[in-house]
């Protein structure tokens, strides 16, 4: 039996070292050979899991889409797919050598730009590790363009995207992650918990959006001279719905793959994604029921995404039912977050700030309050500062920019072409050429 078993890890070895250039499998001990296996596999499961976040771009296009109006669908599918592809370059040439490259300080990271780590002699891990870090800078950013629907200049926005992704979130996730790879941040030196990005991710992405909400104003109609509020309702519900669904499947490359490593730990971290988002849902759909008289669905998949973004900080380090309490929690803020922005009257069309600034927040605490290991006033205060200096960073350079960006070029576009729709008036198109839009209003 064993030497059966040895067959088959010697002929896996062998196809992975001639493609590598390694030793001659044969001459090779039993241990180097199991940590051959241990290495090849954690370069596909990171990999994979890298696909599963990238795929969430889809699931984020659906979403903005389906709960805006059909006369800007053209418009949102372009804004997710620039920001991935100019965020990709921006990433690629400055973000990844301030986030994971040298830093002395623990402040911001100074190697690693155009990938210059990677070399003929150089560990080509580097490659799968900028694959997968690549894509949650493109989540950070693609958050910001749901709260920024249906008014936002396209060349406004094509400008703040390369920015978030070569410096806003690079700098701050620097900060809490930077030992993944070269650098070293200063939160993570005080015992930050943020495992696959609550906070870094998530919380950056929802005080950007937040930011950018309040620089640019409410929609036109959105809010009443008498400090009313009027619904504006998306043109596609279900479309919505299945972009959830695509970001609940991509959460699993998400958490799980923050491990970079294909070992038994992922099962538990599987286990706790899907539970927090089961119970935000079941938690907003029931508080919306009650708040509102029906259970609406448009706050049901959000509480399925605050589910989802609340577990990601604690995803490893804690317990399934803290887990179901973690997203029961998201799923209750998460309702009232989005009734108070609306009060206050910033316009967030898909509740982005509430999903993900508020309880990426929230997430990151409750990561500090279940620890499996136990908790202390000094983890507790840990996080705060985590959470404090995210929102403080974040919100005030991403600020800075949405203001020079409209000072200078311009963020939002005129009355006349928010009413026409920016699908016609950004990009000379229509989603929709053979359907009659149909309006729909509340009595």
């Amino acid at each position: 039996m064993k030497a059966i078993t040895l067959f088959f890890v010697y002929s896996f070895i062998g196809l992975g070292v001639v493609w590598a250039g390694e030793p001659d499998p044969t001459a090779i001990t039993n241990k180097e050979a199991i940590d051959l296996v241990q290495t090849h596999a954690n370069y596909v499961w990171t990999l994979v899991a890298a696909v599963l976040v990238f795929f969430m771009q889809a699931g984020f296009a659906l979403v903005e889409a389906g709960f805006t109006r059909a006369k800007n669908a053209i418009n949102i599918m372009m804004k997710n797919l620039m920001d991935f592809s100019m965020g990709t370059i921006a990433y690629w040439a400055i973000g990844f050598g301030l986030m994971f490259g040298v830093s002395k300080s623990g402040w911001i990271g100074t190697s690693g730009f155009f990938l210059s780590d990677f070399g003929v002699d150089k560990d080509p891990w580097v490659l799968a590790f900028w694959m997968f870090q690549v894509v949650f800078a493109a989540t950070a950013a693609t958050i910001v363009s749901g709260a920024m629907a249906e008014r936002t200049k396209f060349s406004g926005y094509l400008i703040y995207s390369v920015f978030i992704s070569a410096l806003v979130y690079p700098i701050f996730g620097g900060w809490a992650w930077g030992s993944l790879y070269n650098g070293s941040g200063w939160l993570e030196g005080l015992g930050f918990i943020d495992f696959a990005g609550s906070t870094v991710v998530h919380s950056v992405g929802g005080w950007a959006a937040l930011a950018g909400a309040i620089v640019l104003g409410p929609r036109i109609g959105k809010y009443t001279k008498d400090g009313g509020i009027k619904p504006i309702l998306g043109h596609n519900i279900p479309m919505a719905a299945l972009g959830v669904f695509i970001l609940w499947v991509g959460w699993f490359g998400f958490n799980p793959g923050s491990t970079t490593t294909a070992d038994k730990s992922i099962a538990m971290i599987f286990v706790n994604t899907n539970l927090a988002a089961a119970a935000g849902a079941i938690f907003a759909m029931f508080v919306s029921w009650i708040k509102f008289g029906k259970p609406d669905a448009g706050m049901s998949l959000n509480g399925a995404l605050a589910g989802l973004v609340a577990i990601t900080a604690g995803c490893a380090n804690v317990s399934p039912t803290s887990a179901v309490i973690i997203g029961s929690i998201a799923g209750i803020i998460v309702v009232f977050s989005v009734v108070f922005f609306d009060k206050i009257k910033v316009d967030d069309p898909v509740g982005a700030i509430s999903v993900h600034g508020v309880n990426g927040a929230w997430g990151t605490l409750a990561a500090g309050i279940f620890n499996i290991g136990g908790t202390t006033a000094t983890i507790i205060g840990v996080q705060v500062v985590g959470i404090l200096s995210c929102f403080a960073w974040t919100f005030v350079t991403a600020f800075i920019l949405f203001k020079t960006i409209d000072t200078f070029f311009g963020l939002r576009v005129s009355p006349e072409e928010e009413t026409t729709g920016l699908d016609f008036t950004e990009h000379g198109g229509n989603a929709y050429p053979d359907f009659e839009v149909s309006t729909y209003s509340q009595q």
